[in-house]
């Protein structure tokens, strides 16, 4: 039975030889001395009364009792960062460093706002800006690599730990180079005549994911199925393949905005869907009082132009974690 005078740094310690795969590693990773984490877990080895790790094995391996003892020794690791968090708004004052990720489109139309109002009412809060597409962010999330992030809300995360708040919806558009046969057409210019020409797309060609986003769905909903020339994720890159006139671009609106369209016309794309875009976190690891001070702010920042507000802003007093 483990004696209720169990010290948490030993938890720490046995958390980190599990993470990082050795006792050296996780000296380094906890700025401790090897001798002092390997007493730690020794310590805990005793209170269990069983080795906790194979150590002839290279990397240390942990025994069936060191893996039920693992689940449960972040659990209570868990909750003590959330007993911190909750006792926040009583210090006076948020602090902290938060890593905010966001896509190109976002990064250009929504951010700087964002960090101008952060700057003006949490001065002691700093960001930490990571740039990636959509699929990269989520790999950065279940990695630990980011606290927050703002996605479009299809394709769905693949993990079910992943919390999304709504935060506005745009339309999808169609580009075309000046003098293209299209502007002959319209608006809003139908699905089906976009179809007919070479497409190019958001995405990666060679992610099976890139399907399920909105500029590809919006033609799988009419019963086809488009094979794009090319994709990208960089909003200009697109633009600037359609001036060359290599295809008709299909992606979201403020993608379009954020871009230098000389030569080429935005158009409004016929029907559904729209481009939701969200804000999101891991509902497993609890927020800090820094990142919980970033989601309401993002929360209350006006969406972008040509974009509407999906969401009413909490109130900032009540220092919750918001859920769809």
């Amino acid at each position: 039975m483990l004696d209720a005078d169990i010290r948490l740094e030993w938890f720490v310690s046995f958390l980190a030889v599990i993470d990082t795969g050795s006792f050296v590693a996780a000296a380094e990773s906890t700025r401790r001395s090897q001798p002092r984490v390997s007493q730690h877990v020794a310590a805990l080895e005793r209170e269990i009364g069983q080795p906790l790790f194979d150590r002839k094995k290279r990397p240390v391996r942990l025994t069936e009792a060191g893996d039920a003892l693992a689940a449960q020794a972040r659990n209570v690791l868990r909750a003590l960062e959330s007993a911190e968090s909750a006792m926040a708004p009583w210090r006076g004052g948020t602090r902290g460093i938060v890593s905010l990720g966001s896509y190109p489109s976002a990064s250009a139309a929504f951010v700087p706002g964002l960090l101008k109002n952060l700057l003006a009412e949490d001065p002691d809060v700093k960001v930490v800006l990571v740039e990636r597409s959509t699929l990269e962010l989520d790999e950065a999330l279940a990695g630990g690599g980011i606290d927050l992030y703002l996605r479009p809300m299809s394709p769905r995360p693949a993990s079910p730990s992943v919390t999304s708040l709504p935060l506005w919806s745009e339309p999808l558009v169609v580009l075309h180079a000046d003098g293209h046969p299209l502007g002959n057409v319209p608006d809003p210019v139908p699905v089906e005549a976009v179809a007919a020409h070479p497409i190019v797309s958001i995405g990666r060609l060679d992610a099976p994911e890139t399907s399920e986003f909105e500029s590809y769905r919006v033609f799988q909903e009419r019963g086809m199925q488009i094979d794009p020339i090319q994709a990208t994720n960089q909003p200009q890159t697109l633009v600037s393949m359609v001036a060359e006139g290599i295809g008709v671009g299909v992606t979201n609106w403020l993608a379009a905005s954020i871009s230098d369209t000389s030569g080429v016309r935005i158009r409004r794309l016929e029907g559904p869907p729209e481009r939701r875009v969200a804000v999101c976190w891991d509902s497993t690891r609890p927020l800090t009082p820094a990142a919980r001070s970033v989601l309401r702010t993002i929360t209350e920042q006006p969406s972008p132009r040509g974009t509407v507000k999906v969401i009413a802003p909490p109130k900032r007093s009540t220092g919750t974690v918001f859920t769809s």
